[in-house]
């Protein structure tokens, strides 16, 4: 049986995202999914701001869901489709930013190979 990689980035599931700055001084947040649109995953930013910081000098991001680790580009939004899309998902707290993710790669942490 095979587990689609997805559900462990699905709506309301605990990541870990790591960003790095420029210089490569990481930073690690655990961020609640708010789901996949149009095959890019959504994070709503509430309280990010070092991550944020980092996503802005350097759009290269990694997240943890599950045993599933996914590498990609970033887009952040402090407006528009995918910003009201967060402010609706997310009721509990202010958000500032819609963070988009262009997922490049997938990787299987449990078997230590890259998926399809």
């Amino acid at each position: 049986m095979t587990i689609n990689w997805k559900n462990n980035f699905k709506e309301g599931k605990e990541l870990v995202l790591a960003t790095s700055s420029r210089s490569g001084n990481p930073n690690a947040n655990v961020v609640i999914s708010l789901g996949f649109f149009h095959d890019k995953l959504l994070i709503a930013d509430c309280q990010m701001v070092t991550a944020i910081k980092n996503l802005k000098e350097n759009p290269r991001i990694c997240v943890i869901g599950g045993y599933f680790r996914i590498k990609g580009h970033v887009e952040i939004f402090s407006s528009g489709k995918y910003f009201e899309m967060c402010v609706q998902k997310n009721k509990e707290y202010k958000v500032r930013n819609a963070v988009v993710i262009e997922v490049k790669e997938v990787f299987d942490l449990n078997k230590v190979k890259i998926v399809n």
